[in-house]
């Protein structure tokens, strides 16, 4: 599997990311900083730098202009995509200003559905997209903490939860409720499914 790891410019959890292993590194404008602070070297800075405020020192700059119809995230997505990533691990993309970060939970679910998996990582938590027919079980050692699982488009179908508090059972979530909130894990192994559409499943780093 060819995992891809994508830096962004707001808060980043440089303790979980250097303590995986990736096959490229995409350095997404102000996420070159976050990088250079910790020594690591990104395959490629991409962006129009407007967060970063400098055009960095690198062998391997993509530039863009600032008024575009893609966000930079996004332009480092369709990168990933073309390096055929088959896990994409998205830093720096969940905190800061809320209309980013829903634009990049959007971006989230766009790519899951074209074929990778995408797990964007904050401080304490996760969200990974699960796009069906799937199952995602959770890390092991995660004893304790809540796990939500909201739906990505209008429908999930076919979604299962188990393993926790509150188990589901071929139930169909939609965009528009707060069922899937806020379930318990209970110390055994937690497994969530789909048949069909996609999830958002937002669990706690262990």
């Amino acid at each position: 599997m060819k995992t891809c790891a994508l830096v962004g410019s707001v808060d980043f959890n440089a303790e979980d990311f250097l303590h995986r292993s990736f096959d490229y590194v995409i350095a997404v404008d102000g996420g070159y900083a976050h990088l250079e602070a910790i020594g690591v070297k990104p395959n490629v800075v991409m962006g129009d730098f407007d967060s970063l405020g400098y055009i960095p020192r690198h062998p391997r700059i993509a530039r863009f202009p600032i008024e575009k119809d893609k966000s930079d995230m996004e332009l480092a997505f369709e990168r990933a995509l073309a390096r055929h990533a088959d896990e994409i691990f998205v830093y720096g993309g969940l905190s800061g200003r809320l209309d980013h970060t829903i634009a990049n939970l959007q971006l989230f679910a766009k790519f899951s559905e074209k074929g990778p998996y995408v797990t964007g990582i904050g401080h304490d938590f996760a969200v990974r997209v699960l796009t069906g027919p799937d199952v995602f079980e959770l890390p092991e050692g995660l004893d304790v903490g809540t796990v939500s699982v909201f739906a990505a488009n209008d429908r999930a179908v076919g979604v299962i939860e188990s393993g926790m508090k509150y188990p589901l059972d071929d139930v169909v979530l939609t965009n528009r409720t707060s069922l899937g909130l806020s379930n318990e894990l209970q110390g055994e192994p937690a497994r969530i499914g789909v048949e069909e559409g996609s999830l958002y499943i937002f669990y706690p780093l262990d």
